[in-house]
């Protein structure tokens, strides 16, 4: 029978209540009295010298509170990047100043360059069309390649060239890999492209600052994943404010799959300006503004080598990519072309040499950043894909070849430099090849041709790595943050808790997942757990929600607080029960003596640790509040093998997804039902970047997608019903919880089984097709059937 509390349940999310009845608090929802609102004027262009900005007309206008230019941010600090790059040469990435508001140039279409704050954001929006600025327009530079180019224009004029960095990893391998390569039998080489991609979450970005003089106290409300984070970057680093004098608020958050992990810059402008106006300043995005400031995702275009011997087995693997940085570096843009991905070009396979060089170009576009995955899914894409090509060369089955590959044993240090701590990979192919009935394909497939069809079977396996960590370690990579995270637990006097958390909710189901733990710890009942997340005021230093973190790591964090609430509340247990403390039991609520039928309950404990008036006060201090931090040793591994069948319209080249079977590895499962959750909102994800979605530029640096008119998001029609499992659970060994993270697999998992499957039907009715550039829309399989 399925379990209905604690560990391995499935409650119904708590939080769901207020969301589907209305009562979800947003950033938005919050106004503050006296509340000024700002409006950002946005450069129509991508790139040019600001030779003027007239804001004389726009301040005389009705209900006008102030005017800013880049001029106002002269003394204030750059937007900083989070993690610091080294080249293969030995050298620092370069680092260019990205301003609040931009002061030299604008440098991508819907750079800020000035803002109105206004009493009314009618009247912000009315002044704006009344500045008059000057723009000299140069040349946008927006492929990346032609930003490599020596002579290329510049997108910093103070950076020696348009290149980040040129990084290689591991470095030492190059000529190993180069000699293997051309030692193999055989080598596969493709050239993809990992489209660009805009989160649009459901909830855009929101800020509100203010200020009080009295007590120079700073307060932020924002729509962020982890708000100690924007306090430290903000606080410390662009506006200069103590940070006990700043506090962030991040409520309820509408969704953020990686773009509001970031500090942006209108967070820093509503702070400053809050002080600056002498009243709150708000500012709520519009969609089209989201289009053009949001950080965008993924954008990398690869050329990928696999070297197999004459038995089919890998022998060595090479990849050279190009990476989009945009026009600035985000927070944590330099990692994920570099750390997050390269290290994960083993994949689940035994390739003993792997050589990985990112050259990281900016861009007269938008930011790129961490997008759902971040990394991940870019080096499963070029790996699962190149597989599948490899297969088709060699008139190999492309399960088999995977299944040949397979790393079985572990510990595994792979030549990317991290090890896998566990993982069965032969398992979770098993489970999918039964749960997807992959032996009735082609029965399927003879249907689909009846009716005049194409049907094609595309099967990915995946490896990700989450909780990234330890801090020391990622400090030498270059990460100027820690990646740890912090739980305090407060046990009130009548045993009802707060558990006060450094991870942040905005869809995860924290508010249910988490009491889960805590519950079956002690054993009390779920609704005695309260969570308490997103205000820095109230919660411990913890570096916030991403990268399937949060159980991994803050849940740590909370079962070693919880530990250490235990064993004080054995102590005062032992007094109340006049025994040992070695010989107290904790069970189903109740504290007992071992070997004997004398207990007290955990209520009857908990009020005692607040009316002290039956133990020592000097062997133990009243009160029953516990905080932990946790730094993990290692990442976690989750794991997967997913497959997708698809149906071609040889007609239009219009791609219906048939069905969906994904079969992953997550080690512990805390809510079977919320795992199931993240990877349905994975998988769709996943095959919108396949299918739908694409962010696209001119060569003017124009966006061309800058609705939804011209982006196409996947709707309900466009995903089948998924059969998901996660029984293969192979527990993570380095954290107590032995979970692994399951926020992103399907995201990661998705986009190659998807074109797998349609370079399958196409090949299958004798089309030569080896690949297709994402996104697969109708117009570009017609083609590649019919012009290939």
């Amino acid at each position: 029978m399925p379990k209905d509390s604690g560990i391995g349940a499935s409650p119904k999310r708590r939080e769901d209540l207020r969301f589907l009845t209305g009562q979800g608090r947003y950033t938005d929802d919050i106004n503050v009295h006296g509340q000024a609102y700002v409006h950002f004027v946005r450069s129509e262009m991508a790139h040019a010298v600001i030779k003027s900005v007239d804001t004389t007309a726009a301040e005389a206008m009705p209900g006008i509170v102030r005017v800013f230019t880049g001029a106002d941010f002269e003394a204030v600090g750059s937007i900083p990047c989070g993690w610091q790059i080294t080249d293969r040469h030995g050298e620092p990435m370069q680092e260019p100043r990205h301003a609040v508001l931009a002061q030299d140039k604008v440098r991508h279409v819907g750079d800020p360059y000035a803002a109105v704050v206004a009493d009314t954001y009618a009247q912000a929006l009315d002044a704006a069309e009344a500045i008059e600025a000057d723009f000299d327009e140069l040349p946008a530079v927006v492929d990346m390649k032609e930003a490599a180019k020596e002579g290329s224009t510049k997108v910093h004029d103070d950076l020696t060239s348009n290149l980040c960095y040129d990084w290689g990893f591991v470095e030492e391998n190059r000529d190993a890999v180069d000699a293997a390569l051309k030692a193999s039998e055989h080598v596969t080489t493709l050239e993809l492209v990992n489209n660009r991609l805009i989160a649009n979450p459901m909830e855009p970005r929101v800020a509100v600052g203010e200020y009080t003089g009295h007590d120079e106290q700073y307060t932020l409300h924002t729509t962020s994943q982890n708000p100690h984070l924007i306090r430290l970057l903000m606080g410390a680093f662009v506006l200069g404010i103590p940070e006990h004098k700043l506090r962030v608020v991040a409520p309820d958050v509408g969704g953020g799959f990686g773009t509001k992990i970031f500090h942006y810059a209108e967070e820093a402008f509503c702070t400053f300006a809050a002080k600056a106006c002498g009243r709150p300043v708000k500012w709520t995005s519009s969609r089209s503004e989201a289009f053009m400031s949001d950080a965008h995702g993924r954008d990398h275009v690869t050329t990928i080598e696999l070297g197999m011997d004459k038995d089919n087995n890998f022998t060595a693997l090479r990849t050279n990519t190009f990476a989009n940085m945009g026009a600035y570096l985000s927070t944590f843009s330099s990692s994920v072309p570099t750390w997050l991905h390269g290290t994960l070009m083993a994949g689940n396979y035994k390739t003993p040499l792997i050589y990985v060089n990112v050259k990281a170009m900016f861009t007269n576009t938008v930011p790129v950043d961490a997008y759902r995955g971040a990394g991940r899914p870019e080096a499963t894409f070029q790996l699962e894909r190149v597989i599948d090509k490899a297969a088709s060369e060699r008139d190999v089955d492309p399960i088999a070849l995977r299944r040949q590959n397979f790393i079985t044993e572990f510990p595994y240090a792979t030549p990317v430099a991290v090890e896998y701590d566990t993982g069965d990979y032969p398992a979770t192919m098993d489970k999918l090849e039964e749960l997807g009935d992959l032996a009735g394909f082609d029965a399927r497939r003879a249907e689909s041709a009846k009716r005049g069809k194409l049907r094609g079977l595309g099967v990915n396996c995946y490896i990700e790595a989450c909780g990234i960590a330890p801090s020391n370690l990622v400090g030498q990579l270059g990460a100027r943050a820690g990646l740890y995270d912090a739980a305090t637990v407060r046990v009130n006097a009548t045993g009802s808790i707060s558990v006060m958390v450094g991870a942040h909710s905005h869809g995860q189901g924290h508010e249910t997942a988490f009491p889960q733990v805590v519950a079956d710890m002690i054993g009390i009942d779920e609704s005695q757990i309260d969570i308490v997340h997103g205000d820095t005021s109230k919660i411990p230093f913890g570096m916030g929600t991403y990268g399937s973190r949060s159980l991994a790591v803050c849940g740590s964090a909370m079962v070693r607080a919880t530990e250490k609430i235990i064993n004080k509340a054995k102590k005062i247990a032992a007094h109340l029960l006049e025994a040992s403390a070695d010989d107290i039991e904790l069970k189903d609520g109740q504290f007992s003596v071992t070997g004997t039928d004398k207990s007290v309950a955990w209520g009857d404990v908990t009020l005692a640790a607040y009316v002290p008036h039956n133990y020592p006060l000097e062997d133990i201090e009243p009160g029953l509040e516990e905080t932990a931090f946790y730094d993990p040793a290692n990442f976690t591994y989750p794991a997967g093998a997913y497959a997708c069948e698809v149906e071609v319209d040889p007609d239009t080249g219009k791609v219906t997804i048939e069905r969906f079977t994904a079969a992953d590895d997550f080690g512990n499962i805390i809510n079977p039902m919320i795992v199931s959750g993240q990877v349905h909102g994975g998988l769709a994800q996943g095959i919108g970047q396949a299918l739908l979605e694409n962010c696209a530029y001119d060569a003017d640096g124009q966006l061309l997608s800058g609705s939804y008119m011209d982006y196409a998001m996947p709707r309900a029609d466009d995903v089948p019903f998924y059969d998901v499992d996660h029984s293969c659970q192979t527990p993570c060994t380095h954290n107590p919880l032995g979970v692994k993270g399951c926020g992103e697999a399907g995201a990661i998992g998705s986009p190659p089984s998807v074109v797998n499957a349609v370079c399958d039907a196409l090949r299958s009715a004798g089309h030569d097709v080896t690949h297709i550039d994402m996104p697969l829309t109708p117009s570009k399989v017609w083609s590649a059937m019919n012009n290939g």
